[in-house]
C-alpha cells in the first residue's frame, strides 16, 4: 500500500485510492463539487485541486491517483487562490439568489421566507422561533414598522407585495395570546454582566440578544416603564400599551434586570457601571449625544461616534447603538442596532482572558450571489410556484388568510441555501461572485416533475445527475446537450423530467451540489 505525505503528514492509503481519500484520512477537508463516492471522477469543477511538491504540477486530487513517496501540498496559500478562482469562474455563469430581495430590505436581517413557510404549512410555534431569532419585538414592529422588506418584494410590481410585516404581527399576535409565550434556550451562565443604558428598542434588543447568550443584562432607564420613545412617539390605536408591554415582558423574562427610574448621571455614575459591569451599551436614544461629551465619549454631528461595524466607541468596553449614534432612525433599524451590538459585545465577553482568539468583528455579512433586476417574463416563472391569492389588506389575519397571504410568497432565495455546495466552499475561500463578470442567462424554471425543479441557471455541470441516473437504469434518464461552453444538463430526446428521472429523483437533488435540482417543497 503506498504512503505519501499531504502537508508533511503521512498517510498509507491503498492500492488505487486517490488523493481526496488519502486527504480524508488525514481529515483533511478538501472542497469538492463534482465528486460523488461510488461514480468515476469527472475532475469538472477543479475545485480539488492540490499541488505536487517537486513537479510543481496542480492536479485534481479526486482524479489523481496515490503512489508511493508522494508529496502534496493541500493548504497553501497558492492552492486557495486556485480553488478560489475555480469557485469565480463557476460563479460567473450561476444565476440565482442565494438570499431573497425581502432579506436584505428588512434592517434586522430576518430570514422572511423561512417565516413564511411555516405560517402556510401552519407551524405557527416555528415560526416565532424563526422571527425572534432576528426580533425582539415583531408585535410592536408588526404595527409601526413601515415595511422596507415588502418595498424589495419581488412580487410587488406584479401584483402586490406579500404583506410580510402584518404576518409577522400575526405570528407574533398568536403567541402571546396562546398564554405561553415562546422563551427561547438561552446559553449557560457566562458570569460576565453587561449594563443596557436606555429601555428603547435598542436596548430592550440588545438585553434580549444578550441574555440568550448568557450574559446577565441590566437595563438603567430613567423612566419608570421600559419601552423608551415606544411609549412617547406613537399612539395607543397604532400601539396598544397592553401589547407593548407583553412583549416588553417576554423579554424581562429571560432575566434581564429593570430597577425603575434608574438614571445614569454624571461621568462619577458612568465610571462607576464601567467598573461594575464586563461591558456597558448607551442606548437612550437622540438624548446621548447631550449625555456623552461628560462621560468622555467621542461625538459627531449625528450622535456618538461609534466603529460601523462593532458598535464600539472610543472607550474600551462601551457600545453604543440606535438613535444615540444617528440621531433619528426607524424603530426597525434601532433594533437591529441593538441585536448586532449584542453580537459584538458577545464576541468581546467571550474573548479568553490572555486576549487570544477571535476579534471583535461584529455580524459577520452572509455569502449570497443575487440575479438582479429580472428581465421581461422572468416573473411569471416565480409566480408559477406561488399561490394566486390576491394581496390582501386586511389590519390583522385569520388563521386562514395568514396561509393564504403566506402563500403568495414565491420562494426567491434558495432552496439549498444551508447545503449549496457551491456557497459553503465560496464562502469559505472568500471568493468573489463579481470578479469575472459574463452575460446573465435568462432565467428557468422546470417544474414538469412533480416533486423537483430543476433551474438549469445553477447548473455546473458536474455530470452527477447523469451518472446517477445512467447508473440505475433510468429509461430515459438525464445527459449532457450541445459542446463545448454551450454543454447544458438536458433530458435527452426532447422529454420531459418527470420521465427522466422516474426513480432517481431523491438521490439526484441528494447529490447536486448547487440545488440547481431541489424539492418542490
Amino acid at each position: 500500500m503506498p504512503k505519501l505525505t499531504i502537508d508533511r503528514r503521512e498517510v498509507e492509503v491503498r492500492e488505487g485510492a486517490t488523493l481526496l481519500d488519502a486527504a480524508r484520512r488525514l481529515n483533511i477537508n478538501i472542497p469538492t463539487l463534482c465528486h460523488l463516492e461510488g461514480c468515476d471522477a469527472s475532475t469538472s469543477c477543479l475545485v480539488c485541486m492540490v499541488k505536487l511538491v517537486g513537479s510543481g504540477k496542480l492536479v485534481p486530487s479526486c482524479g489523481t491517483v496515490a503512489t508511493e513517496g508522494m508529496q502534496i501540498e493541500s493548504e497553501t496559500e497558492e492552492v486557495h487562490q486556485i480553488r478560489r478562482a475555480a469557485l469565480e469562474l463557476l460563479l460567473s455563469d450561476h444565476l440565482g439568489d442565494c438570499l431573497a430581495p425581502c432579506y436584505f430590505g428588512c434592517p434586522a436581517r430576518m430570514d422572511i421566507p423561512k417565516m413564511l413557510r411555516q405560517i402556510a404549512a401552519g407551524e405557527l410555534r416555528e415560526a416565532i422561533a424563526t422571527v425572534k431569532n432576528d426580533i425582539a419585538l415583531p408585535a410592536v414592529l408588526g404595527r409601526i414598522c413601515p415595511a422596507p422588506c415588502e418595498k424589495v418584494c419581488r412580487r410587488s410590481p406584479a401584483d402586490g407585495a406579500v404583506a410580510i410585516c402584518r404576518l409577522k404581527r400575526f405570528v407574533a399576535d398568536t403567541d402571546l395570546a396562546s398564554g405561553e409565550p415562546y422563551q427561547p434556550s438561552c446559553k449557560a451562565a457566562s458570569g460576565k454582566r453587561v449594563a443596557v443604558v436606555g429601555a428603547g428598542p435598542a436596548g430592550l434588543a440588545a438585553a434580549y440578544y444578550l441574555a440568550r447568550r448568557g450574559h446577565g443584562c441590566t437595563i438603567l432607564d430613567e423612566n419608570e416603564l421600559p419601552g423608551g420613545r415606544l411609549r412617547t412617539e406613537t399612539s395607543e390605536e397604532d400601539l396598544p400599551a397592553d401589547v407593548l408591554d407583553a412583549e416588553i415582558e417576554t423579554i424581562l423574562n429571560l432575566e434581564v434586570e429593570y430597577p425603575p427610574g434608574a438614571r445614569v448621571g454624571d461621568k462619577a455614575e458612568f465610571d462607576r457601571l464601567r467598573d461594575e459591569f464586563d461591558a456597558v451599551l448607551i442606548a437612550c436614544g437622540a438624548t446621548a449625544k447631550e449625555q456623552a461629551g461628560p462621560w468622555g465619549l467621542t461625538t459627531t454631528a449625528r450622535g456618538i461616534e461609534v466603529d460601523k461595524h462593532t458598535y464600539r466607541t472610543n472607550i474600551e468596553g462601551v457600545f453604543a447603538a440606535g438613535n444615540a449614534t444617528r440621531t433619528k432612525g426607524m424603530v426597525v433599524r434601532s433594533a437591529a442596532d441593538g441585536k448586532e451590538a449584542a453580537e459584538a459585545i458577545d464576541q468581546l465577553l467571550c474573548l479568553p482572558e490572555n486576549g487570544a482568539g477571535q476579534p471583535v468583528t461584529g455580524p459577520g455579512k452572509p455569502f449570497n450571489v443575487r440575479i438582479g433586476r429580472l428581465k421581461e417574463g422572468e416573473v411569471q416563472l416565480f409566480l408559477a410556484g406561488a399561490s394566486d391569492a390576491p394581496p390582501d389588506n386586511s389590519a390583522a389575519f385569520s388563521p386562514e388568510a395568514a396561509v393564504g397571504q403566506a402563500t403568495r410568497c414565491m420562494h426567491c432565495d434558495c432552496r439549498g441555501l444551508h447545503t449549496c455546495k457551491l456557497r459553503i466552499h465560496s464562502d469559505a475561500y472568500r471568493a468573489d461572485p463579481r470578479r469575472y463578470t459574463a452575460e446573465r442567462r435568462t432565467f428557468e424554471q422546470n417544474r414538469q416533475h412533480a416533486d423537483v425543479i430543476f433551474e438549469p441557471g445553477k447548473c455546473i455541470d458536474c455530470g452527477l445527475c447523469v451518472a446517477i441516473t445512467q447508473a440505475a437504469g433510468e429509461p430515459l434518464g438525464l445527459t449532457f446537450i450541445g459542446r463545448g461552453f454551450d454543454v447544458r444538463v438536458g433530458v435527452p430526446l426532447s422529454g420531459s423530467l418527470r420521465d427522466a428521472l422516474s426513480a432517481t429523483a431523491a438521490r439526484c437533488i441528494e447529490a447536486c451540489p448547487t440545488a440547481a435540482l431541489s424539492r418542490t417543497v
